[in-house]
């Protein structure tokens, strides 16, 4: 797209139109420099065009030839559309006249980053018309031999007189011409346009109008015009127009071959998201005003990672392409099916009901899994997650649309894949994934202005009852706008669904190793320092390499500091949890298991795990004094760790008699208000 190519990429292209081409860039301010030249105007016109590229107008020009040029450049912009203007320079052999087709350029956001001039020399022209005036044998040489097509017509569009490279160029004998209607040689669907042009050209003298129409040949070809007319009088005082066409048929299809680019993907022909959001920002105006329903469906494919990993990206490519023609039959015609990303496609349905798009998503959904994609002799199967929403006149904006159907998708892919969730007013798993949407945006926020805290907790030793501190947990803390403190539980599952989990320990470890390093007398009396990790950091190799630097750049010994994993995240990343306690356990760190209970399962892999500490879950906990159940089970868990070596710890412990419980149970430690609350690490 000439919006995004460089210079070296751009003159092949404008050097292989057959007219005078010049490129400006739109910039930032407002202003606007040259871009490039193709070879006609460096070799024709300005002899060595490449000493004003990268220059603005008013660098190289006359003030007045260059205020002309950027007002006619920011009505292009002002615009959006195309624009036409006249201009002439004076060279040694005289002066020459050139008109100026300016049209713009989008880039994929729809603002105008770049404008495309074609320039066609008028030259010729303006001197018939001056021969006109001079001379009546003169006029007549200029006339038949202009390369434009110049004709004369009546007020109501009778050709009263056409050159002869014009009849000749559309395929007719001048004579034949003289009589008919111009009309008659106009587009069908362009003759309108042309009967209000003459209305209008009619209405002021000597003043020039200008038209785009597409023309007819006599051999029906159909070629696209720029036509330049006025209205003038004839000897006898009768007014006649004089029209100049010229053919800008090769512009014209470059242009609309830019603008189909900017609108569709090229991989697939589809129309691309920024099309797509301009339909959908028309469907909600219609909704709202005609009180008509919509419907959007939101789709994303499943494994289709798979098929480019195993494949490669050009198996996927031909995947995405037969999909497309797979979808396309599945949908009405009136409908828009649309690629908006790598695997993601949108389709907007319009008149129809919510019912209605449930049932044609059905439809989607099972045409893609039941189809068979062949590659290199193998089959592949894949599957897609959809989110279907209604488009009403209660909807919101196009953002919370979109946002409303990327968030049903998800919950699709939440439930088990190769499904659908139509979303309903006041869908409560929407306004859930929202809600951790927005955490994400108050997640960077807060780590920009510093809004993040450390806050500790005690771990007490049974045996000792010690409170002072020698054992204690890392916890997490929000500091909300209104400067209240949020616990981890709130935001946490939207930074492990959305990708910041892992900063966030990032954030913790880098701290903590800092206040410790600022703290070497904490070092001193410190035994051990819980640090809790989130499951998907286990899988992420450069923060085990992050974790190993820090204790090489700190004094922090690595046996004082126990990383916490959940039981959940251990056996969900088992491979990778298994290769980050092996490595860090070699440098001397110790690990805990949290949650401990919580999924039974676990004890298949429990003595696979070379974990130190067990943490019973504090839902057992709380209630040993009352539950029986509950006793038992924090018993055979602690009966289980101790077999195997490990240490126990009961979170929950928020009373005396709780903790009188554990002591007969055996547990090593415990943890709760019973044994502090959390305070900020300062207070340590």
């Amino acid at each position: 797209m000439l919006n995004s190519y460089d210079r070296k990429t751009v003159v092949p292209i404008i050097n292989s139109i057959g007219a005078y081409v010049y490129l400006v860039d739109v910039l930032e301010d407002g202003t606007f420099r040259f871009f490039a030249f193709n070879r006609l105007v460096e070799e024709d016109i300005l002899n060595n065009a490449n000493i004003i590229v990268g220059k603005r107008p008013e660098e190289t020009m006359t003030p007045m030839v260059a205020s002309k040029m950027n007002q006619h450049f920011q009505r292009c912009v002002k615009y959006r559309s195309n624009v036409v203007f006249e201009d002439s320079m004076d060279t040694p052999t005289g002066t020459r006249w050139t008109n100026h087709f300016l049209a713009p350029i989008f880039d994929i956001n729809g603002r105008i980053v770049r404008i495309m001039a074609t320039v066609i020399d008028t030259t010729k022209r303006k001197q018939a018309e001056q021969a006109l005036q001079e001379s009546e044998e003169r006029y007549h040489a200029l006339y038949d031999d202009n390369p434009a097509r110049l004709t004369t017509l009546s007020p109501d569009g009778t050709i009263l007189s056409m050159n002869a490279f014009g009849a000749n160029y559309i395929g007719y004998d001048r004579d034949e011409l003289v009589g008919t209607s111009i009309i008659d040689y106009i587009h069908p669907d362009d003759r309108q346009t042309a009967r209000t042009y003459l209305q209008n050209i009619m209405k002021i003298h000597n003043k020039l109008h200008h038209v785009q129409l597409r023309g007819l040949k006599n051999n029906g070809d159909i070629i696209w015009t720029s036509n330049t007319a006025r209205l003038s009088r004839n000897r006898d005082d009768d007014p006649i127009i004089l029209l100049v066409s010229d053919d800008i048929t090769e512009t014209r299809e470059l242009s609309e071959e830019l603008s189909y680019q900017a609108t569709h993907d090229s991989l697939t022909g589809l129309v691309n998201r920024r099309e797509f959001e301009r339909r959908l920002r028309n469907m909600l105006e219609t909704a709202k005003e005609d009180k008509i329903d919509h419907a959007l469906c939101y789709l994303d494919l499943d494994q289709f990672k798979v098929i480019n990993d195993v494949c490669g990206h050009s198996a996927g490519d031909e995947l995405l392409r037969q999909l497309t023609k797979l979808l396309q039959t599945q949908i009405r015609d009136q409908d828009t099916l649309a690629r908006l990303g790598g695997d993601e496609f949108g389709v907007l349905m319009e008149n129809y009901s919510l019912d209605q798009a449930e049932t044609t998503s059905q439809s989607l959904c099972k045409a893609i899994q039941d189809y068979q994609f062949p590659w290199k002799g193998k089959n592949f199967q894949i599957g897609v997650s959809i989110g279907v929403v209604p488009v009403t006149e209660t909807s919101g904006s196009i953002t919370t649309t979109l946002s409303a159907a990327d968030a049903a998708c998800y919950i699709a892919k939440d439930k088990g894949r190769n499904r659908i969730h139509v979303c309903y007013e006041d869908d409560v798993e929407i306004e859930l994934r929202h809600s951790q949407m927005e955490w994400v945006n108050r997640i960077n926020l807060a780590i920009t202005e510093n809004r993040f805290h450390l806050y500790f907790q005690p771990i007490v030793s049974i045996a000792s009852d010690d409170k002072i501190g020698k054992y204690f947990e890392l916890l997490l803390r929000f500091e909300d706008e209104n400067k209240n403190i949020v616990s981890s539980d709130t935001f946490m599952p939207a930074a492990e669904r959305y990708g910041l989990a892992t900063r966030l320990d990032q954030w913790v470890v880098e701290t903590a190793f800092d206040w410790l390093n600022r703290n070497p007398e904490n070092i001193k009396i410190l035994f051990l320092c819980f640090i809790n990790l989130s499951g998907c950091t286990l899988a992420d190799d450069s923060f085990l390499e992050y974790v190993i630097e820090r204790f090489r750049e700190t004094n922090v010994p690595p046996d004082r500091i126990c990383f916490e994993i959940t039981e959940t995240a251990a056996i969900t990343n088992l491979t990778s949890a298994m290769n980050f306690i092996h490595v860090l356990k070699g440098v001397g760190c110790q690990f805990s298991l949290d949650d401990f209970g919580s999924g039974l399962s676990s004890l298949t892999y429990l003595k696979n795990f070379p974990v130190d500490y067990l943490k019973i879950d504090g839902a057992f906990v709380k209630d040993i004094a009352n539950d029986p159940l509950d006793f038992a089970m924090v018993k055979a868990i602690n009966d289980i760790g101790h077999v195997m070596g490990k240490k126990t710890i009961a979170e929950f412990a928020e009373s005396d008699i709780i903790i009188k419980k554990l002591r007969e149970i055996g547990v090593d430690f415990y943890q709760g208000f019973g044994a502090g609350k959390p305070q900020p690490i300062e207070r340590l």
